[in-house]
């Protein structure tokens, strides 16, 4: 009899634990991603929401670094274009350069490894300096390889690059239609997030936030500080190097202008605007990003549509230096968050003394 008395109380509240361990913010942005198909145009599914997926995955990259290591790099599309490259070399192209023609399944897991490699080399270099010289090696990395890549026509097929790179098909759909490449797209996106909000909060997470903020304590207390940022490169080179494969599936080409040093600084605009520690962040910032230009010229102009981004993020850094969720932040308190959590505290008070009486 007390079984059967307890068990609805006691589901109940595992149910809200869940639901509170997920956020109902959460559980609505995922319902509104997964009808968002329905809602939109296939230009509004693709020129927005794929892109903003893709690019918000590179941001992520820079946020799981930046947020969490104290490393600002500059190079992550870079190691994006590299496993764009491989794709390019080993899948199909129009080029009439290398296209081995290797399936999806064996040059996109190859182009993911060859990235990470990539991420940690550089990480290797750069985690040897802090603040701004890491900003300035990780440039340099991205610039030398935009030059390289643009004057090497054996390998990288010089300023052409590759064209007529075909997403494949895979169970009868073509995944670059709006719909099947939306949903890729969020897939990938949706399993880099929560890798990041869980890696942050495991052993390796929590001790590379400490190495952040103290670094010479960690090492005096036994950690390899070096080893646990090169492992955080080599992550963060996962990320970037899924997210390449689908940037060059969107664009269908990739060249030595994919991987300049404008595209570099877009990203880290991206990771600002929606702020370095959260993970979330860089899929707002990506969105608008994108929105603005995507309608930006059509407003203003193809000469000053720069300018409006330049002075949007100038704006946000000004108001929230952690970009538009730390100013969220801010004002939750405002909005009642206290009154609701004391609230939430003494309903649940309530509830056990009515179980006890």
């Amino acid at each position: 009899m007390t079984d059967l008395t307890l068990t609805p109380a006691a589901s109940r509240t595992a149910s809200q634990g869940w639901i509170e361990k997920v956020g109902i913010g959460h559980i609505l942005l995922a319902f509104f991603l997964l009808i968002y198909p329905v809602m939109a145009s296939d230009f509004f599914l693709t020129q927005i929401g794929g892109y903003s997926l893709v690019l918000g995955m590179i941001a992520l990259s820079l946020m799981l670094l930046a947020g969490y290591g104290g490393m600002v790099s500059l190079a992550q599309i870079t190691v994006a274009g590299a496993a764009g490259y491989v794709v390019a070399i080993f899948g199909e192209n129009n080029s009439g350069v290398y296209g081995f023609g290797w399936p999806w399944w064996i040059y996109g897991p190859l182009a993911i490894m060859i990235a990470s490699l990539m991420s940690a080399l550089i990480g290797w270099i750069a985690v040897r300096t802090e603040g701004i010289y890491t900003i300035m090696i990780t440039l340099a990395v991205a610039t030398a390889c935009f030059y390289f890549a643009q004057q090497n026509y054996a390998l990288f097929n010089g300023f052409p690059g590759y064209n007529g790179l075909r997403a494949p098909d895979v169970f009868g759909l073509y995944w670059r239609d709006p719909v099947p490449f939306y949903y890729l797209c969020l897939a990938n996106a949706v399993v880099a997030y929560i890798a990041v909000l869980y890696g942050a909060r495991s052993t390796f997470g929590l001790t590379l936030q400490a190495i952040r903020d103290n670094p010479r304590r960690m090492r005096a207390i036994g950690f390899n500080v070096t080893a646990h940022k090169v492992f955080a490169w080599w992550l963060a080179g996962l990320i970037a190097g899924a997210a390449g494969i689908l940037l060059v599936w969107f664009n269908g080409r990739i060249s030595p202008g994919t991987i300049a040093v404008g595209p570099s600084i877009n990203i880290l605009v991206i990771a600002i605007i929606g702020g370095l520690r959260h993970p979330i962040g860089p899929f707002i910032g990506a969105v608008i990003v994108t929105l603005m230009q995507t309608f930006a010229i059509d407003i203003i102009g193809a000469e000053r549509f720069n300018t409006l981004i330049g002075l949007v993020f100038l704006l946000i850094v000004f108001v929230s230096p952690d970009g538009i969720l730390g100013l969220w932040e801010r004002l939750k308190p405002q909005a009642g968050r206290d009154d609701w959590r004391s609230f939430k505290k003494a309903a649940n008070k309530a509830e056990k003394k009515g179980r006890n009486a």
